[in-house]
């Protein structure tokens, strides 16, 4: 008598295949763009105020960019009392969390501003002091300038690596003079907001004006950042014209 193994009449279970790592990083480099806001510039959509909302979030986004800072900055300016100036923003951050869930909308950038704010309270309660809640702006403004500078150093200008997989180009850009030239130069320009924002507000920081740099963080926020998403729209598109239609797709 002879034995027949179960599994030559079964087909064998397939094993799940693992995203390549260079799938991984193209998806998380598109998606770094797509936060940034140039997802509209890659789809061709016109620039508009509507577009310019959108790619910031929206009016609640914007509001849960600016009014934690703004609640602090009015409550210690008010109160000279620390401990309630920190406790305010973080109320507000909840609230506004909690508006997201009860209007079933994604929370992710409502909990990572609330843990942002919970992060410089932290800061700023161990040291006793107002101007440390702005603390951990700083490590981020020098973490992203430095490594965008980094990047336009070794040859790999992170802002075309982002906009390059957004658009389903690659690496392809760094071959064409012209794509290179303007990724490059708009990497530039992002690496110059992160250490303009630290050599304005850095000497502000260390002399305790609490209140000047506050103002100065607001002002220099999405004042700044919605000029240079318009001009980095424009330069996109300016090396990333969108295809004419197909015959037969013009809908004739």
């Amino acid at each position: 008598m002879t034995d027949t193994p179960a599994s030559r009449d079964e087909p064998e279970t397939p094993h799940p295949v693992e995203p390549a790592p260079k799938a991984v990083f193209a998806d998380g480099m598109a998606a770094a763009a797509r936060r940034a806001g140039f997802s509209p510039a890659a789809e061709g959509e016109p620039i508009s105020g509507h577009a310019l909302l959108a790619a910031m979030g929206g009016i609640r986004g914007l509001v849960e960019a600016v009014v934690p800072g703004l609640v602090f900055l009015v409550t210690y300016t008010l109160t000279r009392a620390l401990v309630p100036s920190l406790v305010a923003p973080i109320v507000i951050g909840v609230v506004m969390a909690g508006l997201r869930v009860a209007a079933r909308q994604t929370v992710t950038q409502a909990v990572g501003g609330l843990v942002g704010i919970g992060i410089s309270a932290v800061l700023a309660l161990l040291s006793g002091k107002a101007e440390d809640f702005y603390l951990s702006g700083f490590w981020i403004n020098g973490v992203y300038g430095g490594a965008l500078v980094i990047s336009i150093i070794v040859g790999w200008p992170l802002i075309g690596l982002a906009v390059g997989f957004l658009v389903g180009d690659g690496v392809n850009w760094r071959s064409d003079p012209s794509k290179r030239r303007v990724l490059t130069l708009l990497t530039a320009l992002w690496a110059g907001l992160f250490l303009l924002r630290l050599a304005v507000e850095l000497p502000l920081y260390y002399a305790g004006n609490v209140a000047w740099l506050g103002a100065t963080k607001l002002l220099m926020g999405i004042p700044l950042y919605a000029p240079l998403l318009i001009v980095s729209w424009l330069m996109v598109r300016s090396v990333y014209r969108p295809s004419p239609p197909a015959d037969g797709e013009s809908g004739n």
